[in-house]
């Protein structure tokens, strides 16, 4: 039987428990104004980001989405353009888009857990783990080297014969076994370490490792360990019959040699499954690598880390750029950023940054050439810098 002195009591609790919970929201509404303040005006909506990319989608240069966020929080999100022009289907924040070369980030996490777990060592040669090379590439070529396309090895796309072999592949393994075959009779045009070249058949030859290391298919494992881990839910590997019939898929736009009009790419792509994701995913990928959720902090700062110092995008900003094990590192004045950028002449273009130090991300997907995105990054860049560092509570 309850007591008046204990309902009473439990009314008291009641309403100190209350009071608890309106002074946090309390609080956390006064942080994210505080947060919101402290965001360069040049970011926000109307901003001269926001305004530079309208007019470049006004002039249809570019067309895909951007999203800036600020520790976890939406400062700009924008979409433009048509993710299929035949089905009037517009870009939107829930648009997949095609990563190209960015999703070379997945392949490094995956190499970096199983190296977390101890089940394979940067050093390792690629005779450790696969087989069909010769003695010179196999005892000589190490994980590291791989990582930071000092290998020796080229770009499996531009093998003679390719393009006609990859048109007869109909699923996955075969399409794997079929690069390999060519990244296989590449000539090295260095020995490794000896210089550097941006390297595809390097990044395939680690996705192999990441299948025999695991004893998961590629793509298996990196929706399991990378995507879902990250809680990034629909970002995919999507396959050419996937990216006719789902309608949140953005089709690549181009201009042909001696055309004024784009014209669509899917009917020059092969099988090969890429990776998909929205602005919105790559965003939490971010936050989930900086953030220690895929890594422990010991192996998220060895991926992080600067390895090798590396010539700067063209322009005049001054930037001192590194490779590393998949991100590259730039240090621009005091603030250092992460990422990686990738795109294909015939429509794609990805770039993801993140700033664990002030929580910034910014990510910009087109559906367009390259081209697209030029300017973007680096106008976002001269942004966030400009803002004092304060350290994100959220960065670990």
């Amino acid at each position: 039987m309850t007591t008046r002195r204990a309902a009473l009591g439990l009314l008291g609790a009641t309403s100190v428990a209350a009071t608890g919970v309106l002074t946090a929201r309390a609080s956390a509404s006064a942080k994210a104004d505080a947060d919101a303040r402290r965001v360069p005006k040049g970011l926000r909506p109307g901003g001269e980001l926001d305004r530079f990319v309208a007019d470049q989608a006004a002039k249809d240069v570019f067309s895909g989405s951007l999203l800036i966020t600020y520790r976890g929080r939406t400062v700009l999100s924008r979409s433009y353009g048509m993710a299929d022009k035949a089905r009037s289907v517009p870009n939107g924040p829930g648009t997949l888009f095609g990563l190209a070369s960015v999703a070379k980030l997945f392949t490094a996490v995956a190499v970096a857990q199983l190296a977390q777990r101890g089940k394979l060592q940067y050093y390792d040669t690629l005779g450790t783990h696969l087989d069909g090379f010769a003695a010179e590439i196999a005892d000589r070529v190490t994980i590291h080297h791989l990582l930071t396309h000092t290998s020796g090895l080229g770009d499996y796309f531009g093998t003679p014969g390719f393009w006609e072999t990859a048109r007869t592949w109909t699923g996955t393994r075969q399409q794997m076994d079929g690069i390999g075959e060519f990244v296989r009779r590449e000539t090295p045009a260095f020995p490794p370490g000896a210089g550097g070249r941006y390297s595809n058949s390097a990044y395939h030859l680690l996705g192999e490792i990441v299948a025999r290391v695991s004893g998961q298919e590629y793509h298996d494992y990196v929706r399991e360990r990378v995507f879902r881990a990250a809680g990034m839910d629909s970002a995919d590997f999507y396959t050419l019959p996937q990216m006719r019939e789902d309608r949140r898929i953005a089709h690549g736009y181009y201009r042909p040699p001696g055309s004024a009009d784009r014209i669509d790419n899917l009917g020059e792509q092969i099988f090969l499954p890429g990776a998909f994701a929205t602005c919105a995913q790559m965003a939490r990928f971010a936050h989930a690598l900086w953030e220690e959720k895929l890594l422990n902090p010991a192996y998220t700062r060895l991926t992080l880390s600067p390895k090798l110092p590396t010539p700067p995008p063209p322009g005049p900003e001054r930037l001192t750029v590194f490779g590393g094990y998949g991100p590259g590192a730039t240090l621009a004045g005091d603030r250092w950023s992460y990422g990686h950028n990738g795109g294909a002449t015939n429509g794609a273009a990805a770039e993801l940054v993140f700033y664990p130090d002030s929580g910034y991300v910014t990510a910009i997907l087109s559906n367009y050439e390259m081209e697209s995105i030029r300017g973007i990054p680096s106008l976002a860049r001269k942004l966030i810098i400009q803002e004092p560092v304060l350290h994100s509570s959220s960065a670990g």
